[in-house]
């Protein structure tokens, strides 16, 4: 009976955490996260970090997505398990999406409680996870999210419940999976601004994110993408400083479309020269223009990325 091999790549979140005098915190180290698997599957714990996933960098989710191709650049790994805490889970395993060229499965999971916790859920996903990412059935798939015995594509998934086990949803079953480059750019990551807007949200917020020099903002808008008027003047003024413009939106689900006018609708930023984004939400619409901004993509690359990443209708 041959050995498949499961590399195992730990970062920290709740799956490694135990509760101390100052709040649960990960202390957990990758070997202590090896999980009981069938006698075929033999998993290799790779500690690359240990922080809340709420207190990554970009460059660390780089990293995490470098240490996934470092992973597979052995043969004999069938496939990848990243450890991660959910609060940003959806982002890195997005990031980790655009760039996965290989077939070779790889699979995010976390916990939404604590090693020591009553309710501790990591052991079981981090299970379900190798499983999943030594199953030849899981190849070409893409990156896959495993959480509370659901597993979802990367694309268009997000985070639920602060508390159920079962913590994540997805926009559209179907996302379609362009792809951004078949390996990581050289270099720093783009820096890329996520603004929330609201009634009487400041213009301001928009030419704060240029003067600091924003390769890119991503606008989570209201309703099917739409503001006031006067942000509409602010993305205008951005993108002629050759500012990337993504708007999505504040809403779970349906797909987002210019539809309004009114002078801040989806129609008026559009002729301001914003790109929409249907599908994706702000978090990973972030993402993927940090990756696209990364990788040297114009606004016409960006503009085709998000329109290839709507699903069929």
């Amino acid at each position: 009976m041959s050995t498949r091999r499961v590399v195992m790549i730990t970062t920290g979140g709740t799956a490694a955490s135990r509760s101390t005098e100052d709040g649960t915190v990960p202390v957990l180290h990758a070997a202590d996260l090896v999980p009981q698997t069938a006698a075929d599957i033999a998993v290799t714990p790779v500690e690359l970090m240990a922080k809340d996933s709420s207190a990554l960098t970009v460059r660390d989710q780089f990293a995490i997505v470098a240490a996934i191709a470092e992973a597979f650049a052995d043969s004999t790994v069938v496939g990848v398990v990243v450890t991660h805490g959910t609060d940003t889970l959806e982002e890195t395993a997005f990031l980790a999406d655009v760039f996965a060229a290989d077939p070779r499965p790889v699979v995010f999971t976390g916990a939404q409680y604590a090693a020591d916790h009553a309710l501790s859920d990591g052991p079981a996903n981090i299970g379900a996870a190798v499983a999943l990412a030594a199953d030849p059935d899981s190849r070409g798939r893409g990156v896959l999210v495993a959480l509370g015995g659901r597993v979802l594509g990367a694309r268009g998934a997000f985070k639920i419940s602060t508390t159920d086990v079962v913590a994540f949803d997805t926009v559209h079953a179907d996302m379609p999976r362009p792809l951004v480059a078949r390996s990581l750019p050289a270099g720093h990551p783009a820096r890329v601004d996520l603004l929330a807007l609201y009634p009487g949200v400041s213009p301001g917020t928009i030419a704060s994110g240029v003067a600091q020099r924003a390769a890119g903002i991503v606008l989570s808008a209201t309703g099917s993408g739409n503001t006031h008027p006067d942000i509409t003047a602010e993305v205008h003024q951005a993108v002629q400083k050759n500012v990337a413009v993504v708007v999505s939106t504040r809403v779970p689900f349906g797909e987002v479309e210019p539809t309004y006018g009114g002078g801040g609708g989806g129609v008026d930023l559009v002729r301001a020269g914003a790109i929409f984004s249907p599908w994706l939400r702000a978090p990973q619409a972030r993402m993927a223009l940090i990756a696209l901004l990364s990788t040297g993509a114009d606004a016409t690359t960006v503009a085709e990325f998000f329109r290839a990443s709507s699903p069929a209708s």
